[in-house]
């Protein structure tokens, strides 16, 4: 898994090349593409298909359907804003890392009864940041997290120090990538 899980919005599949060639410039070689638009699954088969070196996976699939679908377009990686079992369920039978929103510990207990050890923490500043993250490791050691939403360049070390954080998530890595590619024009 890489380090840093940039949460990808594409719009228009004409986006696709432009963000992604973005990221890749900036040495990030992942990208969690939503299922938030109508291109979305499309969008996952067309940067799976022009990026073979890049880990392209599937974000806010919050159903098995949606999950079919980005599994059928080549995602690598499933990602949900909670936990569903039925995702969880098709992950485990694709044989896919499934990575669920998890900020209880009912919904970590319920993760790892699903044979789930690395969970997303979303979104990490509403439910108590890394101070949340560090309390929730004392009772689940064996649970990793994936801090999104809140997490920026003025907290992300702090995040990334913590050996229980398996990845940061985030939209703010597109913007910075396309902010970086502007500036070389």
């Amino acid at each position: 898994m890489e380090k840093f899980i940039p949460v990808v919005v594409i719009k228009e599949l004409s986006e696709t090349d432009k963000i992604l060639t973005a990221l890749k410039s900036s040495g990030i070689m992942c990208a969690e593409i939503t299922f938030r638009t109508a291109c979305a699954a499309e969008a996952i088969a067309y940067a799976v298909k022009q990026y073979p070196d890049m880990e392209i996976g599937a974000g806010t699939v919050i159903n098995a359907t949606q999950c079919h679908a980005a599994l059928e377009a080549g995602a690598t990686f499933i990602v949900s804003p909670g936990l569903s079992a039925e995702v969880a369920a098709v992950c485990r039978k694709a044989g896919v890392p499934y990575y669920p929103g998890c900020v209880t510990p009912t919904e970590i207990m319920q993760a790892l009864d699903l044979g789930i050890s690395t969970v997303k923490f979303f979104p990490a500043n509403i439910y108590g940041g890394l101070a949340a993250l560090k309390a929730l490791s004392a009772p689940f050691p064996q649970v990793r997290f994936i801090p999104t939403g809140g997490v920026d360049r003025g907290n992300i070390d702090e995040f990334l120090a913590f050996d229980k954080v398996a990845a940061i998530g985030g939209s703010f890595f597109v913007k910075e990538a396309l902010a970086k590619m502007e500036e070389k024009k």
